[in-house]
């Protein structure tokens, strides 16, 4: 099981990632959503914003539902950022869950 740490390691890459696409692409792609990910085995949960084209405020907390929930054990998001866990096969296998509206599931797939 990944630590809390290194899942918080592994959401600052994906925000880094996200800085890697040309600002434009981003902001004509990356709607402006909030993004809760719950990590069922570590029993936390961490909420995040994608404002302009960024991924942003990534922090533990609760709050209001948000537009995208994605829940998954912390090794899966480990493996999602280190790219040996491909999105689509996550999702379709069940280690991955998402509730979240046709179109943002488009745009996270590509994102990820």
């Amino acid at each position: 099981m990944a630590s809390v740490e290194q899942c918080e390691a592994a959401l600052a890459e994906l925000a880094e990632r996200l800085e890697s696409y040309p600002h434009e692409t981003r902001r004509a792609n990356i709607p402006d959503r909030t993004i809760e990910l719950a990590l069922l085995d570590l029993d936390v949960t961490f909420r995040a914003r994608l404002h302009d084209g960024q991924l942003i405020d990534i922090e533990q907390a609760t709050g209001p539902k948000p537009h995208i929930r994605l829940t998954m054990n912390s090794d899966d998001l480990i493996e999602l950022t280190d790219k040996r866990l491909h999105f689509s096969h996550a999702w379709a296998t069940g280690r991955l869950h998402l509730d979240a509206s046709l179109r943002d599931l488009l745009r996270l797939r590509n994102l990820l």
